[in-house]
């Protein structure tokens, strides 16, 4: 029974999303499994199980690394592992203009270009938290932001 729950928590509880701890990437260990409890009328049983798990909850101020995934005139998309990060056009460095003549779309200046497939330096400037998902708001003008 405890092989069952323990493969049935890493199904269930791998690679989703709680507004209370965030994106749960892995299950580590399991600490307890409590005694069964059947449930009146239904006969099914139900279990506490406590367990350690490396999570990915971003927050205000944080800088990371992401992938541009779409680039449009109000800014571009960027994805930081499972986290989908904007960064909007005021946002982005004065000097860098949307160019919508470029296949694909993309912001540029003389030196760099943000494209699709792009890594950037991104600052997050505010999350908000769903049930389950989390949505950020980063810049790239900020220090050591912004093409990598």
């Amino acid at each position: 029974m405890d092989d069952f729950l323990k493969r049935k928590l890493h199904t269930d509880v791998e690679g989703t999303c709680t507004g209370r701890f965030g994106y749960i990437i892995n299950v580590l260990t399991v600490k307890e499994i409590s005694k069964g409890k059947v449930l009146p009328s239904i006969g099914l049983a139900e279990f506490t199980v406590k367990y350690q798990a490396i999570v990915f909850k971003p927050f205000k101020g944080e800088v990371v690394d992401g992938t541009v995934t779409s680039v449009n005139k109000m800014g571009f998309f960027a994805e930081v592992g499972p986290l989908q990060v904007f960064v909007s056009s005021h946002l982005i460095p004065s000097d860098m203009k949307f160019n919508p003549y470029v296949n694909p779309p993309a912001f540029s200046d003389e030196n760099n270009t943000i494209e699709k497939g792009s890594n950037c330096r991104i600052k997050i400037v505010g999350t908000r938290f769903d049930a389950t998902d989390i949505f950020a708001i980063g810049t790239i003008k900020e220090d050591f932001c912004g093409i990598l």
